[in-house]
């Protein structure tokens, strides 16, 4: 890595220089970051404009782009990866934009003033490792229920009951009401004797057959046995599972709201 120069920035260039610049660098598949006043005009499944604005555009080497608002973690423009480019200046106005084939759709970012531009030969190899909290996996069961069981309902979480609060209620595919207790790491007696409490509460006030699920990655030696003993299930469940549907659910939204944009 000696004697790498990974970042090569340019100040306030004029718009045929800055052109100049991101070409030559989205063609040797370098990260470009413009920094400058801009607009953007999408077309596509649907259409959208964005009046001029101070912003940050990123175009990663993968050919995905996003167009950032001085504040907020969301673009408010993007485009996956894949992405074709063409940048050409007309009068006093660059314009870059990327195209995909499939589908049809195209994003046309038009700078009249750049402030900032940068190109990144980047390496990244390092392994990306995010644990889900129990918050996370009960969010990932309400978005997506079968990924813990087929036909689960859920009604509603953080159900309050006389001993504590039900992560998840439900009703199952045959009418049965679902109650479940989440733990992120190994289950252990506790978590048993726990959700036994809330089931066993429940079926006081509920007119119909209750059933009392444990979800976690696994469970401790001897729990087994006691949900057995107490008229209880274990279902395992994978954060890394729920950390996929979540992000799955992050992209939908990215998605929709562009296509409502």
């Amino acid at each position: 890595m000696s004697g790498r120069k990974p970042v090569v920035a340019l100040e306030n260039p004029g718009v045929e220089r800055a052109a100049e610049f991101i070409r030559d660098a989205v063609s040797e598949r370098k990260v470009v970051v413009v920094v400058g006043n801009c607009w953007v005009d999408y077309r596509g499944r649907a259409s959208s404009k964005l009046e001029p604005g101070e912003r940050i555009v990123v175009i990663k080497e993968d050919g995905s782009v996003l167009v950032h608002r001085p504040v907020g973690y969301e673009p408010v423009n993007w485009q996956p990866a894949g992405c074709l480019f063409q940048t050409r200046v007309v009068g006093d106005v660059l314009h870059v934009r990327a195209i995909r084939r499939k589908p049809s759709e195209s994003v046309r970012i038009s700078f009249d003033r750049v402030y900032l531009l940068s190109a990144m030969s980047l390496v990244d190899r390092g392994e990306f490792s995010l644990h889900a909290s129990e918050e996370d996996m009960q969010r990932a069961i309400l978005l997506e229920p079968s990924i813990l069981e087929d036909g689960l309902k859920p009604i509603t979480y953080e159900k309050k009951v006389e001993p504590g609060f039900v992560d998840v209620y439900g009703v199952d595919r045959n009418g049965k009401l679902v109650v479940v207790e989440i733990k992120r790491k190994t289950a252990g007696r506790d978590a048993a004797l726990q959700l036994a409490r809330y089931v066993d509460f429940v079926k006081t006030v509920a007119n119909r057959e209750v059933r009392g699920v444990l979800a976690a990655p696994r469970l401790a030696r001897g729990v087994q046995r006691l949900l057995a003993t107490l008229g209880l299930e274990f279902k395992a469940l994978d954060p890394k599972k729920c950390t996929e549907v979540l992000r799955k659910s992050e992209t939908r939204k990215l998605a929709e709201f562009f296509e409502e944009a």
